[in-house]
């Protein structure tokens, strides 16, 4: 369980290596990430899964590089690329709502101008017509 968490060891801060440490309450597992890239990210989400859920006795993060629990985060980093994502399409879709809401008025123009052309061509015919 999280909440058995004491103590997360990255064992050397100026090295990039995947073996790491995890110390519970009852147990000691030391571990090996596939790269120190995925050891670097999987601290960053167990850091910030902490930080969110737990409000007592969080893990002591040691030995570990300052950008795992530092303010630069992949979270951080994703959460502001998905806020500039979701912001770039509400502009898109507010400038296609604009243009369609302007494509709607010409469209209602022709209408009206191509009624008046035929009611004018309609009166000219009938006055030609007698």
């Amino acid at each position: 369980m999280l909440e058995q968490l004491r103590q997360v060891n990255g064992l050397d801060p100026h090295r990039d290596s995947p073996e790491f440490d995890l110390l519970f309450e009852n147990a000691f597992d030391q571990w090996v990430a596939s790269t120190a890239s995925e050891k670097c990210t999987f601290f960053q989400i167990l850091h910030h899964t902490c930080q969110r859920y737990l409000t007592d006795k969080k893990p002591e993060f040691i030995n570990c590089q300052s950008k795992v629990i530092g303010g630069n985060s992949i979270l951080h980093s994703a959460a502001d690329s998905v806020t500039s994502a979701v912001q770039k399409a509400s502009q898109a879709l507010n400038e296609r709502g604009e243009r369609l809401s302007r494509t709607e008025e010409k469209t209602e123009d022709m209408k009206n101008s191509a009624q008046h052309f035929a009611e004018t061509a309609h009166k000219l015919a009938m006055k030609h017509k007698c």
